[in-house]
């Protein structure tokens, strides 16, 4: 009998444990083999969630955007030995911006129960709070890099969101905040709606909409913490 893969959120700021719901805790005792980007973060994430009796026994394999899918049949090779397996993100919800996906994908393939567990998501908090269209939303992940190309995309984004009544949701490494509120504000429209999500869930949590024109009057300096912009034309 196949395991289940188990698809763990992860806290989305510092020290933020206590957003974990006690669903996801219990599930995890039925788990000792994980999937995870970065081991360390991970062994720490358990660690802290203090559930295990000690961390020493999991067993980890590292699943990140340069595994090759020809891997995925030993990484998953738990499942098979009817063992559970857990794919835990970096931050927030595994399979959404983030390589679990790869995993969830072999699950489907091959006939795998995949189990998703409810926990915090910085997209959907963040949309949540904007007061934007909730009926209507897209999420686009990380702007291009390239000044001129950024420019394009915001420029694309916000006559889709016009056309559609459509909320737009970006994501951003926190060392880039500064530089994308910059494109955001220079390429908008005054009257387009903008909202910045600085630390969800965190201690330095804050979250504000208002006019791109608002903004420019008033613009932020946004410290590096993780950041999700949402906009409304």
């Amino acid at each position: 009998m196949k395991g289940v893969l188990y698809l763990i959120p992860n806290v989305i700021s510092e020290g933020g444990s206590d957003v974990i719901p006690a669903s996801v805790r219990s599930a995890l005792l039925t788990i000792n083999n994980f999937l995870a980007e970065d081991i360390r973060t991970a062994r720490r994430y358990l660690s802290a969630l203090k559930i295990y009796p000690s961390i020493e026994a999991i067993e980890f394999q590292i699943l990140n955007k340069d595994t090759n899918t020809l891997l995925l049949p030993d990484l998953m090779k738990p499942i098979y030995e009817g063992k559970n397996l857990g794919v835990i993100s970096e931050s927030g919800c595994p399979g959404v911006a983030d390589p679990g996906s790869l995993a969830v994908k072999y699950a489907h393939d091959h006939g795998i129960r995949v189990v998703p567990l409810v926990g915090p998501s910085s997209i959907l908090l963040a949309l949540m709070a904007s007061g934007l269209n909730g009926q209507k939303f897209a999420f686009h992940g990380y702007l291009p890099i390239e000044a001129k190309e950024i420019s394009k995309t915001i420029k694309d984004l916000e006559r889709e969101s016009q056309a559609k009544n459509q909320t737009q949701i970006i994501i951003e490494t926190p060392y880039r905040n500064n530089q994308v509120l910059d494109h955001l504000l220079s390429n908008l429209k005054p009257s387009t709606l903008l909202t910045i999500a600085i630390d969800i869930t965190g201690a330095g949590e804050r979250i504000e909409t208002k006019s791109v024109s608002g903004w420019r009057t008033n613009k932020p300096v946004l410290g590096k913490l993780p950041a999700v912009f949402c906009f409304l034309a």
